[in-house]
């Protein structure tokens, strides 16, 4: 499963929402997610990959794409290490 699909699947579980609203250009606004269901899916979403995302660079996020970019990158790294 790749890793946008998995992301999919810790969104969808967590804002109670079809994977089928879930686009790498949507938002969390778009699926009517609020701040606790942001935070639950930053840390599924680390404790899944084992990597950390700074507060920082989640508030750099401004769609899906960002976050699944990132966190492609951080898995990525981790496997050349």
């Amino acid at each position: 499963m790749s890793v946008e699909e998995q992301i999919k699947d810790i969104v969808a579980k967590i804002a109670h929402v079809d994977k089928s609203v879930i686009t790498r250009e949507g938002t969390f606004k778009d699926i009517k997610a609020d701040s606790l269901d942001i935070v639950q899916v930053l840390v599924a979403v680390e404790d899944a990959f084992d990597i950390e995302i700074p507060d920082e660079e989640a508030q750099k996020f401004q769609s899906f794409g960002d976050l699944v970019s990132y966190v492609e990158n951080h898995v990525a790294e981790k496997e050349k290490a």
